[in-house]
């Protein structure tokens, strides 16, 4: 892999497919890259955006913008997502996901595989979501996150979102393997927790890959260190 770019390029405008590794933030991948830019070309200062975030739990597709193509970001936030992942049936989290620690257990031996798909019917289409309290979302000036690791009660209104596709695709139970395709805003944390909710049990996201966001896929998207070395030459 070989860097054809000149800085001109960069600064003129670029996309870059990057498979976001896993316990890293959005805001790191940005940071690296921006950084491994201006080390290579010898220059203090580069416009670096994200489209959508994706948070630490989560790999996957995440698309950079250099230069001018900054102000395009929107564009991008705005286009339907895919991903595929993993819900654990039978056990909460307060975070909806493995951020924080189980905090309830329920019996699932009474859960079929018939009940688990015939649950992702209610949950196609147009719905209302409500997004989870360890979210970066605001409410009066703060995040929901702080409300949440403060112990604080807050009410957070539910807004609508579509998922076009939600299929199962395997089941280990206590596993659920699934993939959703769904609109920008979309929690799939909060998808996973309303599911186990559906079935009178419980459930959380214990693992979530972001395979494409518009007409970019992930299988186009390289690793930080491929771009590292592709800058190299």
């Amino acid at each position: 892999m070989k860097n054809t770019l000149t800085l001109e390029e960069y600064q003129t405008g670029q996309v870059i497919l990057i498979d976001k590794p896993l316990t890293w933030t959005s805001f790191q991948v940005v940071n690296k890259v921006r950084w491994l830019i201006k080390q290579h070309y010898g220059i203090k200062k580069i416009k670096v955006g994200h489209a959508g975030t994706l948070d630490p739990l989560a790999t996957g597709l995440l698309i950079l913008c250099t230069g001018k193509f900054t102000k395009q970001i929107e564009t991008y936030q705005a286009q339907h997502k895919e991903y595929t992942g993993t819900i654990t049936i039978g056990s909460t989290t307060p975070s909806y996901d493995l951020e924080t620690e189980v905090d309830a257990t329920f019996d699932i031996s009474e859960i079929s595989e018939a009940a688990i798909f015939e649950n992702t019917k209610q949950f196609t289409g147009e719905i209302d979501q409500r997004p989870p309290i360890f979210s970066a979302l605001k409410k009066e000036g703060k995040r929901l996150y702080e409300y949440a690791r403060a112990g604080e009660t807050v009410e957070i209104p539910t807004r609508k979102i579509n998922i076009s596709a939600f299929e199962i695709t395997s089941i280990q139970m206590p596993e659920v393997h699934f993939r959703v395709a769904c609109s920008k805003g979309t929690y799939i944390r909060s998808l996973a927790h309303d599911f186990g909710q559906a079935l009178d049990n419980g459930a959380h996201l214990s693992a979530l890959r972001r395979t494409k966001i518009g007409d970019f896929e992930v299988t186009n998207a390289i690793s930080i260190e491929a771009f590292e070395t592709m800058l190299k030459g």
